[in-house]
C-alpha cells in the first residue's frame, strides 16, 4: 500500500475545507499540458478547485482552473503541483507528497 488511509482522509478534508487552492504547476507537467494544447499558453500558476482520492493508483488528484487561458479542464495528481511555502497547508501537502513519491519508487515495475 502507497498511501496510510487515514492520513489521506484527513488532508483531504482539510484540502477541501480550503478550496479553492493556489498553486503552481511543475515545469514537466507544464510543458506536457504545452505540448496537447499547443494553442494556448499554460501559466505557471492555477487554482485547485476539486478534490477526490484515486486509490493507490493516483494518489490525491485536483482539478486546476488557469481562468480563460485554458478552455480544457486539467485533473492530475497532487505530486505534480507546488504550494507556497505560507499556506497553512503546505507542510501537510509537502509530506503526502515526498511520503508518496518515496513509496512510489520503491514500488516494483
Amino acid at each position: 500500500m502507497i498511501d496510510n488511509p487515514d492520513r489521506v482522509e484527513r488532508l483531504l478534508a482539510k484540502l477541501q475545507a480550503a478550496l479553492p487552492l493556489p498553486a503552481r504547476v511543475t515545469p514537466e507537467l507544464a510543458a506536457m499540458l504545452q505540448a496537447n494544447n499547443t494553442a494556448t499558453n499554460i501559466p505557471s500558476t492555477c487554482s485547485i478547485t476539486w478534490l477526490s482520492y484515486a486509490g493507490d493508483e493516483g494518489g490525491i488528484m485536483c482539478r486546476l482552473d488557469f481562468g480563460q487561458e485554458c478552455g480544457s479542464a486539467v485533473v492530475v495528481s497532487i505530486t505534480h503541483l507546488r504550494f507556497d511555502a505560507r499556506l497553512p497547508l503546505a507542510r501537510d501537502i509537502t509530506a503526502y507528497q515526498k511520503h508518496r513519491v518515496k513509496r512510489l519508487r520503491h514500488q516494483p515495475s
